[in-house]
């Protein structure tokens, strides 16, 4: 059985309580004993029946202790432990909704909600560095095709199949989340506009190299376009978006599967 601080405490209170109560029957016994069988002085006797007096009281005090306030401190410990169990369970709950807030279910990528903060956050740290902050705005060419073509299932195993590309071709400072359909970003920290160029292509080329296997001999191959900008230092994150936006479109209408800067 676990006990609670408190109950140690208590119990080290009887302790004492017993140590004084087993004095005061020492030294009345010790007392009492060196008059046997003869008359007792009035001051000694009156100090016997004090210390007589003591013990019970002591002895009183223990048996209150054990039958009514242990009892008390006993239940109100399992009380405390219950509600403290409660509590953390109710923190771990909360801690998982907060995830479930900002996750995107069917990726396990972040949401867009967590992208726009994330982003804010990196800005905010890079203004005092002076480090270059990079964006990627990416999606999947002609995904409205596919949905018809073969259904929205195999849609959402492309979007996850995407997903799991973007995890292996990223590190784990960037973030990356899915903004909605078949649109995902990436904000690449302390990444000038080349190597940030670089790391689109090798993503680019990796979702090229996917292939659903999609039954009867049919297989699905896919391709993305993106749009990247580098942070000027002054633009907002909105303002920095668009224009990874903007070159996400001219590479759709420059032919697609594609990296436009």
């Amino acid at each position: 059985m676990r006990l609670h601080r408190t109950e140690k405490f208590f119990i080290a209170f009887l302790m004492l309580l017993v140590g004084a109560a087993v004095c005061a029957y020492w030294a009345n016994s010790v007392v009492s004993g060196a008059f046997d069988g003869q008359s007792v002085p009035e001051p000694v006797a009156s100090g016997i029946a004090a210390l007589q007096l003591q013990l019970g009281l002591l002895i009183s005090a223990l048996m209150v202790g054990i039958v009514v306030f242990y009892p008390m401190i006993r239940r109100q410990a399992h009380e405390h432990g219950q509600w403290r169990e409660k509590a953390e369970s109710m923190e771990m709950k909360s801690q998982t909704f907060q995830r479930a807030a900002l996750t995107d279910p069917m990726t396990g990528l972040q949401n867009r909600r967590y992208f726009d903060d994330a982003l804010a956050q990196y800005m905010e740290e890079f203004s005092r560095i002076e480090r270059p902050l990079g964006i990627m705005i990416l999606d999947i060419d002609k995904f409205k095709s596919i949905n018809d073509t073969h259904g929205h299932d195999i849609g959402d195993e492309v979007i996850k199949g995407l997903a799991d590309t973007i995890r292996d071709y990223t590190r784990h400072h960037d973030i990356t989340a899915r903004m909605g359909g078949e649109e995902f970003a990436i904000v690449a920290p302390n990444v000038a506009l080349p190597e940030l160029e670089k790391m689109a292509n090798r993503l680019r080329l990796a979702v090229s190299s996917l292939v659903f296997n999609l039954g009867n001999n049919v297989r699905l191959k896919i391709t993305i376009s993106v749009g990247i900008a580098v942070w000027d230092g002054k633009e907002t994150g909105g303002t920095l978006y668009k224009r990874a936006d903007e070159n996400l479109y001219a590479a759709k209408r420059g032919g697609r599967n594609r990296v436009c800067a």
